[in-house]
């Protein structure tokens, strides 16, 4: 036990070398930590109740040291709704990208382990949902359902799915074919363990890269159906629905859009760099 733990923290200190020679992923890194930041001490930042405290008297102020990030048309703090928008927007990222990843890791691990009929029936099936853009088929989702946050994770995660099929069923399929998973069947282990206890975990590396760009991409997701009027619906500070309401005053008060835009960049941006650094740091091949 003590020299399989003592492996495992060598395979760890080794990732995190290979993954702080990539200087840009580092740097994604430190702003993740600091928008995680943002998001887990949100009430101690500023309290919520500045979210929505509307003050008539300090409608559109710009930015100042009273107010950061300046008001919006109704006197709102903008500071504390892009601060506490950020909760919206990471819970909605995470979540849809844990989702999809859990369904797909059943669904393409299956197709790629049996094959077959069930691999034809799977796949078949993901064809249909890959057929309409991702995009079109969350609003289609929405739509049916009603906007809010519930909703909006489920039509995310729907979008997510076939693409996270694809990549395990890839990935399982070679998995499938060591000799460690046929000594396995040969000892008359249930098919659903070596699933899990072998085959996934030994896949864990391109499905840890996948799902953390995938992230960003949900992100980004979430914000373009909230600013279409299809997502999260105001007065709710999610960054999305932030910048639907600020695009009427884009000319007189165009900090209304620059900060939530700001934020949802560099959040996206990081996930991708994060993802690229996992990317050069888990695949072996890189080793040096």
């Amino acid at each position: 036990m003590v020299k399989k733990k003592t492996r495992k923290h060598a395979q760890l200190a080794e990732i995190w070398r290979r993954y702080r020679k990539n200087k840009t992923a580092v740097v994604g890194l430190v702003i993740l930590m600091f928008i995680l930041f943002i998001v887990i001490f949100a009430d101690l930042i500023v309290p919520y109740s500045k979210c929505i405290e509307q003050v008539g008297a300090e409608r559109l102020q710009p930015p100042s040291l009273q107010h950061f990030f300046g008001t919006d048309e109704y006197g709102r703090d903008l500071f504390a709704r892009v601060i506490h928008g950020a909760r919206y927007s990471l819970f909605i990222g995470v979540a849809t990208s844990l989702m999809a990843l859990v369904i797909g890791a059943i669904l393409g691990a299956s197709a790629g382990y049996f094959g077959g009929i069930v691999d034809n029936v799977i796949c078949r099936i993901m064809d249909v949902f890959m057929c309409v853009p991702p995009i079109l088929l969350s609003l289609a989702v929405v739509a049916a359902l009603g906007s809010n946050l519930r909703n909006l994770i489920i039509a995310i995660t729907i979008s997510c799915i076939p693409g996270n099929v694809r990549l395990i069923r890839s990935v399982v399929l070679t998995v499938a074919e060591q000799d460690y998973v046929e000594a396995a069947k040969s000892y008359g282990t249930n098919n659903a363990r070596i699933i899990f206890r072998y085959v996934l975990p030994n896949a864990v590396g391109p499905i840890i890269v996948n799902t953390t760009m995938a992230i960003s991409d949900m992100i980004l997701s979430a914000a373009g159906l909230s600013f279409i009027g299809m997502g999260i619906q105001p007065p709710s500070p999610e960054w999305g629905a932030l910048l639907s309401s600020a695009q009427t005053f884009i000319f007189s008060s165009p900090y209304l859009l620059i900060f939530p835009g700001i934020f949802i960049v560099l959040t996206s941006l990081s996930f991708n760099l994060v993802g690229d650094g996992l990317t050069d740091a888990l695949d072996p091949k890189l080793k040096d």
